[in-house]
């Protein structure tokens, strides 16, 4: 008989095992260890395989990229950190998962924040394309659909991407290289969560639910970050535990809401009224000393209220210079007469958060950049390279030469000038509006013309075939 139970308590545990590797993602119960579960293992080779050769390329190309990679490298291990808790533990409230995702979190910030101090870097589109898609890191709080985020980051990524490669195809092929190790990074990830999170973050269905204990340490943060992405809900109300304010205010709720339950029976308790205690019936019960409701007082109109100050708001002091290469314009207000000169082929400018100002670069310049500028003007003879408009609103654009390119982009309201000379340049426009391109006459009047924002796509068999629809002109 000893031997028999001894068996029975060995089959026991032995389907035990089975039960909890045969769970959501092949995760490990308590016993199995969070190391050791079966996408915790997927998430390593991400680890050990496109983000080792994204870290190793940065540190080939140096300086803020090698610094922005390291902080990539943190953040990859903080999630690593977290998918572990999962894989051995049951999912927690979300009161204790939005502190779980806290570090996660922190660790976004600090890689977007390295790119917002470092705007003069000449790696600006290199941290720029990381900025923008470090978001997709959160996708441990998305629910049910974690996979298409993931990849509307990445597309957020690709206009900063083009732009590397277009600058280093032909001079550095280890900028090009960089390029592909980052973005399969996100390809990769949205085929692990196809496989092992389809419709949120896996948790253990055995093991002790996850405590905010368990959380893994915050990657420091540098500087002044931007807010953090959307975490998860707030946990709802409890009604029927004991709130804030002690024992009392539960018991309080409690007993509304059994006088609630009642129902019908929930008027026995009120006590009858006779006619001879009613006020409309007696008026002489009207002139006793009770104080008797008349409704709210109307407002006062003696004096004037008290103004309410706002905030005080900060205004930085206006740039205009060259540092480098590189003509600075920034927090322009109200600026008329701005004027670039005396300039060179190998200079560009940066135009950064001008309102209602207007810029005339003169000579022959490399490229020009105008970016969350608002109702500003810009006027510029020859453009070697590009000229970019970016996350701008109602700007105007004046070509007087040559510019081979002009790329809008996350922009409401642009008009383009364009000379006699430059009527062969490329215009690319991506999630902006409102743009018009205006083509002289022979008379000196421009003709304007509507650029497509809305676009009709179908299969033909073998690709995708897109045209702009009549109604976008």
């Amino acid at each position: 008989m000893a031997e028999l139970a001894s068996l029975v308590q060995r089959l026991e545990v032995a389907v035990g095992r089975l039960e909890s590797m045969s769970g959501p993602g092949g995760s490990t119960g308590g016993s199995g260890g969070g190391a050791d579960s079966v996408f915790v293992e997927a998430f390593d080779q991400i680890v050990s395989g496109p983000l080792a050769e994204y870290i190793s390329l940065s540190q080939q190309i140096g300086g803020d990229v090698q610094k922005h990679a390291e902080m990539m490298k943190q953040a990859f291990s903080t999630q690593r950190q977290l998918l572990v808790t999962a894989s051995s533990s049951q999912k927690p409230s979300d009161a204790v998962l939005t502190t779980l995702l806290q570090p996660v979190s922190k660790a976004i910030q600090q890689v977007q924040a390295f790119r917002e101090q470092n705007r003069s870097s000449p790696h600006f589109n290199h941290l720029s394309a990381v900025s923008e898609s470090v978001p997709a890191l959160g996708w441990v709080a998305m629910a049910p659909k974690p996979c298409p985020y993931v990849k509307e980051m990445q597309d957020a990524a690709m206009f900063y991407t083009n732009r590397v490669l277009k600058e280093y195809k032909e001079k550095d092929k280890t900028h090009v290289d960089w390029v592909k190790a980052y973005v399969s990074i996100w390809t990769e990830l949205q085929n692990y969560i196809k496989q092992h999170h389809t419709t949120g973050l896996t948790w253990s269905k055995s093991g002790p639910i996850a405590s905010a204990s368990a959380a893994p340490p915050s990657a420091p943060v540098g500087g002044c970050p931007p807010p953090p992405p959307p975490g998860p809900p707030p946990p709802p109300m409890d009604l029927s535990g004991p709130s804030g304010g002690g024992d009392a205010g539960g018991d309080d709720r409690n007993a509304l809401f059994a006088s609630i339950n009642k129902g019908a029976a929930i008027t026995k308790g009120l006590k009858h009224v006779s006619d001879d205690q009613k006020t409309h019936k007696n008026p002489t019960l009207r002139s006793q000393n009770a104080p008797v409701r008349t409704g709210p007082k109307p407002f006062a109109s003696a004096g004037p209220r008290p103004a309410v100050s706002a905030p005080p708001t900060r205004t930085l002091p206006p740039v205009l210079e060259l540092e480098g290469k590189k003509w600075k314009v920034e927090n322009q207000e109200g600026a008329q007469d701005l004027v670039i000169s005396n300039t060179e082929l190998k200079q560009v400018v940066y135009a950064f958060k001008c309102n209602k100002s207007t810029l005339q670069v003169k000579g022959k310049i490399n490229s020009i950049t105008v970016d969350n500028c608002k109702k500003t003007g810009l006027v510029f003879d020859d453009v070697v390279g590009i000229v970019e408009i970016i996350n701008c609103k109602d700007v105007k654009v004046q070509v007087m030469g040559k510019v081979p390119t002009i790329s809008i982009n996350k922009t409401d309201g642009c008009h383009v000038y364009l000379s006699k000379d430059s009527l062969s340049c490329e215009i690319v426009s991506a999630k902006s509006s409102e743009m018009n391109i205006l083509v002289p006459n022979k008379d000196g009047e421009f003709t304007e013309l509507p650029v497509p924002e809305q676009f009709k796509t179908i299969w033909d068999g073998e690709k995708l075939v897109t045209t702009a629809t009549e109604i976008a002109g």
